[in-house]
């Protein structure tokens, strides 16, 4: 049975204009008392690598960067997809620390298990 106040937010793009509406709706999320978690799939990874989100910043809003610092440190886990790294010919890359490289299975079970699920 889904969790309810579980919500998931997978962030398929590396777009800058795109990076924001997870963050920003999972710390919402957090602050509501729901269970966020963040999911990092395909391209989007590349918004993962050390000093990538430093250097995108749009309008009033902190950098990407800061803004998964947050997150992290508001205590939602970002989970990173281990099929995407191998895609990207990235065994071996540097990730920013925090991060949790999981399997692809763990995409279905937290898509099954979420109350609700976001696409970006």
């Amino acid at each position: 049975m889904a969790d309810e106040k579980q919500i998931l937010y997978v962030q398929t793009s590396d777009s800058p204009e795109r990076q924001y509406s997870p963050l920003v709706l999972a710390q919402t999320a957090k602050a509501m008392d729901l269970d966020p978690i963040v999911y990092f799939l395909g391209m989007g990874l590349k918004m993962l690598r050390p000093g990538v989100a430093d250097d995108i910043k749009m309008g009033t809003f902190p950098s990407v960067g800061d803004m998964l610092r947050q997150t992290m440190e508001m205590g939602i886990p970002v989970h990173v997809c281990e099929a995407s790294k191998q895609m990207l010919g990235w065994e071996n890359v540097e990730l920013i620390d925090g991060v949790k490289v999981v399997g692809a299975g763990t995409l279905n079970d937290l898509a099954l298990d979420s109350g609700a699920t976001m696409w970006f």
